[in-house]
């Protein structure tokens, strides 16, 4: 399945906290679209959240994060894991 790393640049408000009560739901709300939150990333100092998720396609990855809590990916990349 690809691998997608999102980003997002900021998002206003956010903490330590709320990113991780928004990555529970994203993991809540992931299996309805055959898709996989693996980790996350937070820079509480900028604001930018990095996500990496397993998914069939971007826009499944976008569909979890949308419906999950409202935080959308201001950029999605496909990757490839280097191991």
């Amino acid at each position: 399945m690809p691998l997608y790393m999102d980003i997002h640049n900021y998002i206003p408000g956010l903490t330590k906290d709320g990113i991780r009560v928004a990555h529970a739901k994203d993991l809540e709300t992931q299996g309805q679209y055959g898709v996989q939150y693996l980790s996350y990333w937070f820079n509480d100092q900028t604001g930018k959240v990095f996500c990496l998720v397993e998914a069939p396609d971007m826009e499944s990855a976008e569909r979890v994060h949308r419906e999950a809590h409202g935080f959308v990916a201001d950029h999605i990349y496909e990757v490839f894991d280097g191991l």
